[in-house]
This record gives structure tokens, sequence and C-alpha cells, in this order.
């Protein structure tokens, strides 16, 4: 028996064609239909998928469920890794992130993160890793005066980031390079960048030992900043926070020295707030 939702009523089993409307929705587009069974395979536990596994997971042909991949991959809502394994893309996991601002971690953390913010007077942010990119969901800026600006969907290269690098450096080593498939290792970054894999982990190791992560203009000209895992119930990140300021406003050492202490202490407060949901 073929998994998932079949393609047509003749197929279904007794259960689901009881459980379906007996006049059908004349407003139902198929095609759109196909799309968002494809999208509803992939969940936190669900590692990415073969071409074959979709079809056979939704009960579509194989021709039908490559040219429905195809097309969500055209508009990011899919990605392909050179295996041909097929997981979620930037766009479907920034429709995922509106559901955090309401009820999710960025709702729990708003009020430590602003907190945090105001006691350096510097940019707080909160990202999560999605392939080789850091996925930023909120952002909080002081210039004087605290002030919120949640922005949802934005992406930076991981490698050049703290909150990206620290995240890399936690996965698995077969988990990682897959992660790491899609970077192209590019000059139009900070001094310090990376630019070669070897490199990269190189910083990583010194990250999975110290439980920090620190970006010295990797990612641009005068940017600094400092990063620290999320926990959830499990012990690996499910995000990451960092305090991000100018070159001219926070050294190194300063960094690591009180901004790091606020920092770890508000990550283990929202760790907490996350393990007891």
């Amino acid at each position: 028996m073929v998994k998932g939702l079949p393609s047509s009523g003749e197929d279904a089993e007794p259960e689901t064609r009881r459980a379906r409307p007996s006049t059908p929705n004349r407003y139902r587009i198929e095609a759109l239909a196909k799309g968002l069974d494809v999208l509803r395979l992939f969940d936190d536990t669900t590692p990415p998928l073969t071409l074959r596994d979709v079809a056979e997971r939704t009960g579509m042909p194989l021709p039908t469920a490559f040219r429905v991949v195809a097309t969500l991959e055209e508009k990011g809502f899919l990605e392909r890794l050179p295996d041909g394994v097929i997981r979620p893309g930037l766009a479907l996991v920034s429709l995922g992130s509106v559901a955090l601002r309401h009820s999710g971690i960025v709702q729990l953390s708003e009020h430590s993160l602003r907190l945090l913010a105001a006691s350096t007077g510097e940019t707080v942010n909160l990202g999560v890793l999605v392939g080789a990119q850091a996925l930023y969901l909120a952002r909080y800026e002081n210039a004087g005066m605290v002030r919120a600006n949640i922005q949802v969907g934005t992406t930076l290269p991981a490698a050049y980031t703290s909150i990206g690098k620290l995240l890399l450096a936690y996965l698995a080593p077969a988990e990682r390079r897959r992660a790491l498939s899609a970077h192209v290792y590019s000059a139009n970054v900070g001094p310090n960048a990376v630019t070669t894999e070897a490199e990269l982990e190189d910083r990583l190791a010194i990250i999975r030992t110290d439980g920090f992560a620190i970006q010295d203009e990797e990612l641009a000209h005068g940017m600094r900043s400092i990063a620290v895992p999320i926990f959830g119930r499990e012990a690996m990140p499910i995000a990451a926070i960092n305090v991000a300021a100018g070159t001219t406003r926070q050294t190194v050492e300063t960094l690591c020295g009180p901004t790091l202490d606020a920092l770890q202490r508000t990550a283990a407060d929202i760790s907490k707030r996350m393990t007891a949901l």
C-alpha cells in the first residue's frame, strides 16, 4: 500500500473516502493541492527525501512528483542537494518563521532579548541554521533607546556569521558537509573570512571547545559579533543569539568579557523556558 494521500478517489482507502465531503470542492486546484501535499512531508522528524520517497509518500506517479518538486524548487520552497536528496528551502522556512513571531521561540525570548539589547547597548539577533545560511528570526537594535524590528527571512552565509558558525559547529560531520554543500567561498566578504573548508573546520573546532562563536570582520568590514546557543529539550541547539557591534564600539576582548557573560545568562534563561514547553 502506498503511503500518504492517494492521487485519486478510486485509489483511496475506505477510511479516506468516507472522510472526504460527499460533494467535491469545485474550487479545488489539483496542482496546488499536490504541491501542498509535498510540502507537508517535511517536518522536524523527517530527514531529506529522495524524489522516489516523495512519490511513494504522496502516491503521485514519479513524473508528476518530479514536476511538482521542480516547481517548488524553482520558487525556493524546496532545495535539491548535489546527491539528489530534497529538503526544505529558505522560502518554506521563512513562511514557517511567521508563526514563530507569535507562538514560538521569538515570542518566548522577546523580553529577554530586549533586556539584553538595553543592557549592552548593542544590536541583538536571534537566528537558526537553514542549510548553508543563517536565517534571522528577530533583531533588536539599540540606538539610545530600545527599538524592536523583527525581520523574518533575512539570510546570511553561515560560514561568515557568529550565529551560523556556532550552529554549524554543533552538527555531526556528515550533516555539516551536507549543510555546506551549497556554500561558495566568496571574496566579497570581510578581510578575516575563511576561504577554505579546512580553515572553517579549524574555527568550528575552537567554537565547540569554547561554547561560543566570534565573528570578527568576517562578514564585512567594521562588524563584530559573539553568539551562544539556545537549547531545547535535546542536547543540540535549536537556535542561537548574538550581540553585534561595530569594531569602533567593541573589541574582541570586551565582547568576550561582560558582553559574553550577559549573553550567556540570557541564553540560559531562554533555554530554560524552551525546555519547560
